[in-house]
């Protein structure tokens, strides 16, 4: 037993002299990796070089004497040359060489003159939203759907667009994200709602009567647990709440009843018969403010960008070791899927930062170079 821990000391000890080894040559590369950014910001050339890094990895990979060494090396190699970008970026980012974001920072946004549109109807949570951010005497318009109010920012006939992004029980709201790429629409701030459903129906009506329940899918889904107390009802999907609580008023059928808040309630004549039938009582939706505007407040904290990274194993990892670096917490990352391109995804993310902050711009910098494509939506 001694004779072995012996061996395992000398060992070890091998190893260490040759980590240091490692280590000396990898400062000495890294050093080189400098000037090679040097020459970069003088000549313009691009950080990323595909063709020599794939060509590198292949003659690195054919030194090695087994498949095991040699997937080893792959990833080894894929790290450092990953680092030595970083480097480059980063130097790049010191020299002002790396461009600036084409966003205008503001102390305010200008609200008092502006007119804001919300998907949904009066009653709605959007409305609430947009009143708690904008003030309850700001000018505004419903609209049916999503796309909607996107167009009503697109064309110009509203200023900013109050939209809801996730709840914190159903999750995200997938189509606001596909909308966010497909439109030159931006992230400008962000309003989070308690929310507190309640059933409601005609006055002349009451809970044994009902045989048919209109909401949002999301907000049967989360009054799920109420509702299935009830096995009798059929749930029907609405765009929103406050078209569930009009469509009950307007049919005037005793047996219908719809799942909304509680000032719809009001809005549309009806009588609350239970409050408070989502099953969370910490329920939140969490809204944004999108402009047609390429603005960011000055106090903003935190950024959001759409990516595409290329189809092959490690593509997301590389692209998130970025934020890694550069020490930003990601608080968010969404996937959905690419229409016409079959198992790939584009990804949401959200990160503490503010567009002004040199650590946002230098992961900003390597992300759009590595990423098939990159596109920030919002400092918020």
């Amino acid at each position: 037993m001694e004779t072995d821990k012996k061996d395992l000391s000398g060992l070890r000890s091998r190893l260490d002299d040759i980590d240091a080894q490692i280590v000396r040559l990898y400062e000495e590369r890294m050093d080189i990796c400098a000037e090679v950014a040097e020459v970069k910001i003088a000549t313009g050339k691009r950080v990323l070089d595909r063709e020599r890094e794939v060509s590198k990895l292949t003659t690195l990979k054919a030194q090695t004497h087994n498949a095991f060494n040699s997937k080893g090396v792959e990833e080894l190699f894929e790290q450092i040359m990953s680092m030595s970008r970083k480097l480059q970026y980063a130097r790049l980012a010191e020299s002002g060489a790396s461009g600036r974001l084409p966003f205008i920072e503001v102390e305010r946004l200008d609200t008092e003159q502006a007119r804001v549109v919300f998907q949904g109807a009066e009653g709605a949570y959007s409305q609430l939203a947009m009143e708690k951010y904008f003030g309850d005497r700001v000018d505004c318009f419903h609209v049916d759907t999503f796309r909607d109010a996107f167009n009503a920012l697109d064309e110009g006939s509203a200023d900013y667009a109050v939209l809801p992004i996730e709840n914190s029980t159903a999750g995200t709201v997938s189509q606001v994200f596909d909308l966010l790429v497909e439109f030159e629409a931006y992230i400008v701030g962000e309003q989070v709602i308690r929310v507190e459903h309640c059933l409601m129906g005609l006055p002349e009506s009451d809970i044994s009567r009902i045989t048919t329940v209109y909401s949002h899918p999301q907000s049967l889904l989360q009054s799920a647990r109420y509702l299935n107390e009830h096995p009798g009802w059929k749930q029907i999907g609405m765009q929103n709440n406050a078209f569930a609580a009009a469509r009950v008023r307007d049919d005037a059928d005793p047996a219908q009843a719809a799942i909304a808040s509680e000032r719809a309630a009001d809005i549309y004549g009806l009588k609350v018969f239970e409050k408070g039938v989502n099953q969370a009582e910490d329920n939140q939706t969490r809204f944004i403010i999108v402009s047609n505007q390429k603005i960011f407040l000055r106090d903003s904290g935190h950024v959001s960008i759409c990516l595409e990274v290329p189809h092959a194993s490690g593509s997301l990892y590389h692209m998130l070791s970025h934020f890694i670096y550069n020490d930003l917490n990601m608080t968010k990352i969404e996937s959905r899927p690419i229409e016409d391109r079959d198992w790939e995804y584009r990804f949401f993310i959200e990160f503490e930062g503010n567009l002004s902050e040199p650590a946002v711009r230098n992961a900003i910098r390597g992300l759009r170079e590595e990423a098939r494509m990159l596109r920030v939506i919002g400092c918020f």
